[in-house]
């Protein structure tokens, strides 16, 4: 136990090897956590899954500067994990849950028209749509775009029109 002191100090008063040798054990204790919580928690990014992430820095960040004692508080962060995991999965099997939990895509746009409902729901505006249309389809224009939806991790998906719909 002496060893482990000395390499991981105690409280408050650590030095810089003993504040880096916490940093480098905490790193590879977040990657087992971030392995438990899966892909989705940080490949989609919708804010369900950004709870996870912030949660996550914020306590694991207090094992490292020594403001916590290191067993409760990644304890702590490996209930936070847990509990994203299990909500995922009763998200998988349960759409109702998934829908509050992690929301729902918005149609935006269709056939030329906006729909002014769904963007002050979405709380995003026209310019927000023609942004898109100029970042991924390299145009000022929403002719050839049959529809736009809101994803569930904010960004704005184009719908192109069918070739024998677009107009000439």
């Amino acid at each position: 136990m002496s060893l482990m002191l000395t390499i991981f100090g105690e409280g408050r008063d650590l030095n810089s090897l003993q504040m880096t040798a916490r940093a480098v054990a905490v790193f590879f204790g977040a990657l087992v956590l971030i392995r438990i919580a899966g892909r989705r928690s940080f490949g989609q990014r919708s804010p369900f899954d950004y709870v996870v992430a912030i949660l996550l820095g914020a306590t694991l960040s207090r094992v490292i500067v020594g403001a916590s004692p290191a067993i409760p508080t990644v304890v702590a962060s490996l209930a936070i994990v847990l509990i994203h995991r299990v909500l995922a999965w009763a998200c998988v099997r349960a759409p109702k849950l998934e829908k509050l939990i992690v929301g729902a895509e918005r149609q935006v746009f269709k056939d030329g028209v906006f729909d002014d409902k769904q963007m002050s729901a979405a709380l995003i505006t026209k310019t927000d749509v023609f942004e898109t249309a100029r970042q991924q389809l390299h145009t000022t224009d929403l002719n050839d775009i049959y529809a736009a939806i809101l994803e569930r991790n904010g960004q704005v998906s184009l719908i192109r029109k069918p070739n024998d719909a677009r107009p000439d």
